[in-house]
């Protein structure tokens, strides 16, 4: 029975660690060239969007 419990709350806290670290992870990463571009550069690839 306590062998169970513990094994429960190591999977649930291994569970949320990882959690954490992606948060972390993405938190600390340098913003994406193609997020960071202007809409002005994208002309003819981007035929899907359409602009106003």
């Amino acid at each position: 029975m306590l062998a169970r419990r513990f094994t429960i709350v190591c999977l649930l806290m291994s569970l949320f660690g990882m959690f954490f670290a992606i948060l972390v992870a993405e938190a600390g990463r340098p913003a994406r060239p193609w997020d960071a571009a202007s809409s002005s550069s994208c002309r003819f690839d981007c035929m899907n969007h359409f602009r106003p």
